[in-house]
């Protein structure tokens, strides 16, 4: 696992405990911005998510684009620029098109997933590697649509321990995941202090991250469902990523 993975949990990870509701969690127009830091001591990089309206194939569709880099002492020895972007259902926000260009500490990747509802297949070209791949598939979001299907539900029923299981598509293959319900918190923030919603993604340990529950997030409890802090233990020191800059929220960024 490669530390764009830390920066998409910041997005992602909220997976799969809700039930739907009225009120819509985001617009066109929303854009939220991450400080990432090392060992809370100096400034890691940063991560950028933001949303628009447009249309694909005369379907309405979302066009959602995340993307991060390091900054810093980190880019002197790790250089980072990722880039994600997903075109989803306005309506279902399943997902259509999935488009990952990353390069990272001269890790590269470049692949784009087309999903054929027809088929049930997922075409995936990858353009580094020069070979296209058709992989079937049921019921799965991408990185980024997954964040947003979610977000448009609310935790209702929710219970502390309870665990959620969702399947994501990346590259070639569906990654089974689970997420486990901590309970809720007031963070302290450079908003003032902020109810959250707490979650820990339980992740591979290995070359990245220091446990199998290493990864905890806070959710922002309200209709807007942002996560506003995350932070990872790695196997030398620890990152974190925190929320410092938004704008076109669908609703009031509520505050204790």
């Amino acid at each position: 696992m490669k530390i764009h993975v830390l920066i998409l949990f910041t997005f992602s990870l909220i997976l799969n405990a809700f039930s739907q509701e009225k009120t819509a969690a985001f617009k066109g127009g929303e854009r939220l911005r991450y400080k990432m830091s090392y060992s809370g001591f100096f400034r890691a990089g940063t991560a950028i998510l933001e949303i628009e309206e447009t249309s694909l194939k005369g379907k309405k569709v979302y066009h959602t684009k995340g993307y991060g880099w390091t900054s810093g002492m980190i880019k002197w020895f790790f250089k980072v620029e990722d880039v994600y972007e997903s075109y989803f259902d306005k309506d279902t926000i399943k997902p259509y098109v999935f488009k990952r260009k990353i390069d990272e500490g001269g890790y590269k990747k470049h692949i784009i997933t087309n999903f054929d509802y027809n088929s049930n297949k997922a075409y995936v070209q990858d353009f580094l590697k020069q070979k296209d791949t058709a992989v079937p598939f049921s019921n799965v979001q991408d990185i980024l649509s997954s964040f947003y299907y979610l977000r448009n539900q609310e935790v209702k029923n929710i219970e502390k321990g309870d665990e959620i299981a969702i399947d994501m598509f990346m590259d070639s293959r569906v990654y089974p995941f689970k997420l486990r319900f901590l309970g809720k918190e007031v963070l302290s923030t450079k908003f003032g202090k902020i109810r959250a919603l707490v979650f820990r993604p339980l992740v591979q340990s290995g070359r990245i991250f220091k446990a199998q529950e290493s990864v905890t997030i806070w959710i922002t409890d309200d209709s807007n469902k942002i996560p506003i802090k995350m932070k990872a233990d790695l196997p030398v020191g620890s990152l974190s990523a925190e929320l410092e800059a938004y704008e076109g929220l669908a609703n009031d960024f509520k505050k204790r």
